[in-house]
């Protein structure tokens, strides 16, 4: 394991606060999400990785072949690097509560982190998710904070998906919330609100 393995912007907790992870979008970097973690949790931590794969300049956290179309052994690949980085910051920080918070690639990241291991995250929020398979059942996954959100006409992030995402947690006893607005890919003030509340 190791706590270099990301470029990242690192900010520590005051007093009890939790650490964040936030992990951008594609096109977005490690100070995408550093300043609403700021206004949400003033005290908290933050740990944002920045992408480190180039799709033709933009950052991202793993290949794709095409929109909607993931390199599957790049993505198993990406996501154990990621587990061994959260995992070291996390024994850097014993008894400190960790929340995830992904937009995007980022929410794809973060998902595919959780259906690994879980256990590294007190609450989740995925923003705009896009999984386009179905996980394997992960009974690890039974009592988990998780929040998702999305626009009800994402063109990239198409409703039923992120609805079966939903089901799917459900389906594996963690304590799923969603917030759906009625526009696109953009994250709109109802997705902020139900950040604020799940997260504080």
């Amino acid at each position: 394991m190791t706590i270099s393995s990301y470029q990242a912007l690192i900010r520590a907790p005051r007093r009890n606060a939790p650490i964040v992870f936030a992990f951008h979008g594609t096109g977005g970097d490690e100070y995408q999400f550093a300043e609403l973690a700021r206004q949400i949790l003033p005290d908290a931590g933050l740990i944002s990785p920045r992408g480190d794969v180039s799709e033709f300049g933009a950052l991202r956290f793993f290949r794709r072949t095409s929109e909607g179309s993931y390199d599957m052994q790049d993505l198993a690949r990406r996501t154990e690097k990621m587990v061994d980085f959260i995992a070291a910051h996390k024994a850097e920080n014993p008894g400190r509560a960790i929340y995830g918070l992904g937009y995007s690639n980022g929410a794809n990241i973060l998902a595919s982190v959780l259906f690994r291991q879980s256990q590294l995250f007190d609450r989740a929020t995925l923003l705009h998710p896009l999984i386009p398979w179905v996980p394997v059942d992960n009974k690890r996954l039974k009592d988990r904070r998780i929040l998702v959100t999305a626009g009800q006409r994402d063109p990239i992030c198409p409703l039923p998906l992120t609805e079966r995402l939903v089901d799917y947690f459900a389906a594996q006893g963690s304590r799923v919330e969603a917030c759906y607005h009625s526009g696109g890919h953009e994250i709109r003030p109802e997705e902020l609100e139900a950040l604020h509340s799940f997260l504080s």
